[in-house]
């Protein structure tokens, strides 16, 4: 790793940054930020149109399959092993890929053939019980794995990555990814009361749009891009197998996996597994409760969606180090206040403060990646120190939170949720590196250190 950069360097950026500022006055102008913010919304829209209510699906007695909350956290469990598995194969490949969609391609394909295989095969098995209801799990687990959890992560990292070859805002190009989400979780309640099947075969209908994005939009600068990374007397720009998977072997890097397990976790283990059951049975009909938490989800991400061009703001205000603690912080106040309040005003207010809480986890975690490791593995260590991470967690706390929550209820389950996150806040504020300690990729200035560098500049000159 590399110490922090000389003044003279600073200055050298910041004029760098300059420029590169005016070549690039709107992200409208960019072919590849259009390219790519569509991308990532047909891809949110594919996936939460039936993920948002996955939960309900499987526990509702009355539209879903009914399971228990154990039964339900064993399927999350084998998900998140089949994801964090999965994950780590597409970060490996994907760096080696570069900027090519050869995976991104297979993903489309797998969400626009969702709807028919939960239709057919999936929800038959589940339904089946014994030993093929367990080969069902874990078929599922590969399909919807390989095709959206997983996928999920490389989408983002493709894009992160074509943001920093073609000079455009990730954040403001991943915001249309919680566009889509919100479209989609406002129509989810209403579909799932009529019929579950309707949300996986939509989200089949928004596959087949993301396949076609991925498969023949490719704007001419990324067609010239590729012909220079085909070129045999061209420089390599793709890590090695072995830088890859040296990057297991880097202790900055478990610091921040185990910060992220005990934090990022609880977005599917509470969010996911826990919440919408628990609003639901806020309402007097099941039904009343599964289209207000359809609504309230579509205006949470809504929300969201504002807050991803919203935190690289903050970020410039406080840093990245503080930008990932305040994520926590915010994680801690909302599933603690879940378990203080029980009525659904109050619940449905706490419930958006999730609409900063998850720009703060990813938008950071990926500008700290880029900041103190090498941006050649940015595909990978996002995959690593981001997603699996919390993949890791799913499958060490779904299976006995679930069973906690059977057992004594949503209260104490809550409390103990957000203690966890508490002890990992204490835990990041000592371990989390600084913004200028330890930079082994792009430095990062917030706006009053680059006002400093500016005036440095201007008083030698």
């Amino acid at each position: 790793m590399t110490q922090p950069h000389s003044s003279g360097i600073h200055q050298k950026e910041t004029i760098m940054d300059k420029t590169q500022t005016k070549k690039s006055p709107s992200p409208w102008s960019n072919p590849s930020y259009l390219q790519s913010s569509f991308g990532i919304f047909m891809f949110f829209c594919s996936w939460g149109i039936w993920w948002s209510f996955f939960s309900r699906w499987l526990t509702d007695p009355t539209h879903g399959l009914g399971m228990t909350s154990a039964q339900q956290g064993e399927i999350y469990s084998i998900n998140s092993l089949a994801t964090l598995i999965i994950m780590f194969a597409y970060g490996t490949i994907q760096d080696q890929l570069g900027i090519k969609r050869r995976l991104v391609v297979i993903v489309s394909a797998i969400a626009a053939c969702v709807g028919p295989f939960v239709q057919f095969v999936y929800a038959p098995m589940l339904n089946a019980g014994g030993t093929v209801r367990m080969i069902g799990v874990l078929l599922g687990s590969v399909v919807l794995s390989a095709g959206f959890m997983a996928g999920c992560s490389l989408i983002e990292a493709v894009t992160e990555r074509y943001s920093r070859h073609f000079g455009f805002e990730y954040g403001q190009s991943r915001a249309w990814g919680s566009f889509g989400y919100a479209i989609v979780a406002l129509c989810a309640g209403f579909l799932f009361n009529i019929n579950p099947m309707l949300n996986f075969w939509v989200a089949s209908l928004f596959g087949v749009g993301m396949l076609c994005v991925y498969l023949f939009w490719v704007p001419s600068e990324q067609k010239d891009e590729l012909r220079k990374e085909a070129d045999p007397n061209a420089a390599p720009t793709n890590p090695s197998l072995k830088e890859m998977v040296s990057v297991l072997k880097m202790p900055t890097l478990w610091v921040l996996i185990v910060f992220m397990l005990l934090t990022n976790t609880f977005y599917t283990v509470f969010d996911q597994q826990m919440f919408p059951n628990y609003y639901a049975s806020l309402f007097p009909t099941t039904e009343i409760g599964n289209a207000t938490y359809g609504t309230l989800n579509s205006f949470q991400v809504f929300l969201e969606s504002a807050m991803m061009g919203v935190v690289p703001i903050i970020m410039r205000k406080i840093g990245v180090r503080n930008a990932l603690l305040l994520g926590a912080t915010v994680m801690f106040l909302r599933i603690g206040l879940c378990g203080v309040f029980h009525n659904p005003v109050a619940v449905s207010i706490v419930k958006l403060f999730h609409s900063i809480e998850v720009p703060l986890f990813c938008l950071p975690a990926f500008r700290y990646f880029t900041l103190h490791f090498d941006t050649k593995l940015s595909a990978t260590l996002y995959m690593v120190g981001f997603q699996i991470a919390s993949q890791i967690g799913q499958v060490i706390f779904s299976t006995p939170l679930g069973a906690l929550h059977d057992h004594l209820g949503d209260r104490p389950t809550f409390f103990t949720i957000s203690g966890i996150v508490f002890a990992a806040l204490i835990y990041g504020i000592f371990v989390i590196k600084r913004d200028d300690q330890e930079v082994g990729g792009d430095p990062f200035y917030t706006d009053k250190q680059k006002r400093a560098m500016e005036a440095a500049a201007g008083s030698q000159a």
